[in-house]
């Protein structure tokens, strides 16, 4: 098996992408339909802030008096709150691991259809998802543990605002510089981490139903025999996204403006022409505002999927490219006219 280099593992993907979602015969709801599913399980994740930490506009108030005036019953509905919040996203991570090995089937079959791939990997998807969140949890808590020699100088810091002194800034660089590297290395450990999950062992999972272990050792096979043209992979596959966007950014930025500087003047006009009015007047005009940003608004996420949807489909396209010039039985079902046998230094299975 011919094992393509990370740079000619990009036109295939191109070529690829372009035939499963614009050859013909091309229909508007299923392009848009295979658009969403990409975007969701390449490009979309769950980011969860708290606001919790937000204190009173006065000096005398904050967080410590708000904290000291928690009853049980309030600490019990925020433990329950924590709970539902975590089983929901848990529930919407599952989702999303179907729905890569659904996609993951769209794309080796080249069918448009969803729900054969979301039953036919169920088994697998299962495994991988457990397999994820035990990965997640490891990761997180590798993570605490970077990070817990500062958790001192935050909570001294902390109670220097709360007792109305200004931070002292010797121990805010003290804290924030040693931060920066750690923060880098958090990130860069969880984009690998991502990478070797779903770029690598995922089809092991898909198609040999393989283990956690069985997954791992077949992909650290192939990436000692090629480090380079891993690395390299690893360093395009991080930045061919990051290219994609500036240029989807520069080509769509003027008639983005075009089209808020419409809406804007739209509502505007439609908030001038009721500004007056009064009884059921006032009623309309709110309803023609509320209509006028909503067809903006679907307008707006249409072509968000449109954009977004190809370039999620591309990196997966190119993921599976390129491992699947080393992974024989995911190349043979990819590009079988691109590969060729005998090429030594790449596993067969």
């Amino acid at each position: 098996m011919r094992a393509l280099s990370a740079a000619e593992a990009i036109s295939p993907a191109i070529n690829r992408t372009r035939e499963f979602l614009f050859a013909p015969p091309f229909r508007w709801p299923t392009f848009l339909k295979l658009c969403l599913v990409a975007a969701i399980t390449e490009g979309l994740g769950t980011n969860l802030q708290s606001n919790a930490n937000k204190g009173h506009p006065s000096g005398t108030g904050g967080i410590g008096s708000i904290g000291m005036q928690f009853s049980p019953v309030i600490i019990a509905a925020i433990v329950a709150m924590s709970l539902l919040m975590l089983v929901v996203v848990l529930l919407i991570f599952y989702v999303m691991t179907r729905l890569r090995f659904a996609y993951f089937h769209c794309l080796v079959t080249k069918t448009r259809l969803i729900k054969p791939g979301w039953n036919l990997y169920r088994p697998q998807a299962n495994r991988f998802f457990r397999m994820n969140v035990g990965v997640g949890v490891c990761f997180v808590l590798m993570a605490g543990l970077m990070v817990s020699p500062f958790i001192p100088g935050f909570v001294r810091l902390f109670r220097q605002i709360q007792e109305g002194s200004g931070p002292d800034i010797s121990l805010i660089l003290s804290l924030a510089l040693p931060l920066i590297p750690i923060f880098m290395l958090i990130v860069v450990s969880g984009i690998a981490l991502d990478i070797i999950l779903r770029d690598g062992m995922l089809p092991h999972y898909a198609l040999e139903d393989a283990t956690a272990g069985q997954a791992w050792s077949a992909l650290w096979e192939r990436v000692l025999a090629e480090k380079g043209a891993f690395f390299a992979y690893g360093i395009l596959r991080i930045v061919l996204p990051i290219i994609a966007f500036i240029g989807i950014v520069v080509v769509l930025l003027v008639p983005g403006l075009v089209l808020v500087g419409c809406v804007a003047g739209a509502e505007y006009a439609i908030h001038s022409g009721f500004a007056h009015a009064a009884g059921a007047g006032v009623a309309i005009g709110a309803m023609l505002e509320v209509f006028i940003g909503a067809i903006a608004l679907g307008f707006a996420l249409v072509i968000g999927i449109s954009i977004g949807g190809p370039v999620s489909t591309g990196i997966r396209e190119y993921a599976l490219v390129f491992y699947g010039s080393r992974y024989q039985k995911l190349g043979e079902q990819l590009i079988p006219a691109l590969l060729q046998t005998g090429v030594p230094g790449a596993p067969a299975d």
